[in-house]
């Protein structure tokens, strides 16, 4: 696999909010040992993110939210059910991200994470990770409402769906979201297995 990458500039063409891009111009080793000719790229850098599945083990369900993400109206509704997730803060563990997500969308407290993977979300022009998890919550584990942070606009609903649903809304293509897609596939296939994680 070739590793050379020799960047010429490199600089910050926006900045806002969350939002930041930068622009490279560079030259990379090519599969046959030679280098390319410069090309210009550019990069959406808005960190890393963390999305969970939830199995709320006594009932066999699946916990998702439903909320409104403006990338996605126009192209569809608006309002997509995903699984919950959010956005790595400042020198803080993914782990430790996930948890507070959870609480804050769903109300409940999980204090065991198992790791699923970690993929790009969009690598032709993001830069964005995405730290996957599986956890398990009883009705215990239910601390607060959730609904999502008001001073952040969130507006929130937690859907509980039953493990055996998942597969025929998977079939009929009921998701548009690649995390949860993942995430839902990862449970049903290890779903005979899901008591050692």
């Amino acid at each position: 696999m070739p590793s050379k990458v020799d960047i010429s500039k490199r600089s910050e063409v926006f900045n806002r909010a969350i939002f930041r891009i930068e622009e490279a111009n560079l030259r990379h080793e090519k599969y046959d040992g030679t280098m390319s000719d410069e090309i210009t790229r550019l990069s959406l850098d808005r960190g890393d993110s963390v999305a969970a599945v939830i199995h709320h083990t006594d009932t066999d369900e699946i916990v998702l939210v439903e909320q409104f993400r403006y990338s996605t109206y126009g192209k569809d509704t608006g309002w997509i059910m995903e699984l919950p997730a959010g956005m790595v803060r400042d020198s803080e563990r993914p782990e430790d991200s996930m948890r507070s997500e959870l609480i804050e969308e769903t109300g409940y407290t999980v204090l065991s994470l198992h790791h699923i993977s970690t993929f790009y979300a969009s690598p032709g022009g993001s830069s964005e990770r995405i730290h996957l998890y599986y956890a398990r919550v009883e009705a215990s584990n239910k601390t607060s409402e959730g609904g999502g942070a008001e001073e952040e606009n969130e507006d929130i609903k937690t859907i509980r769906m039953p493990l055996s649903q998942i597969s025929l809304m998977l079939d009929t293509r009921q998701f548009a979201d690649a995390k949860t897609v993942i995430g839902l596939q990862w449970v049903l296939l290890n779903k005979d297995h899901l008591h050692i994680f």
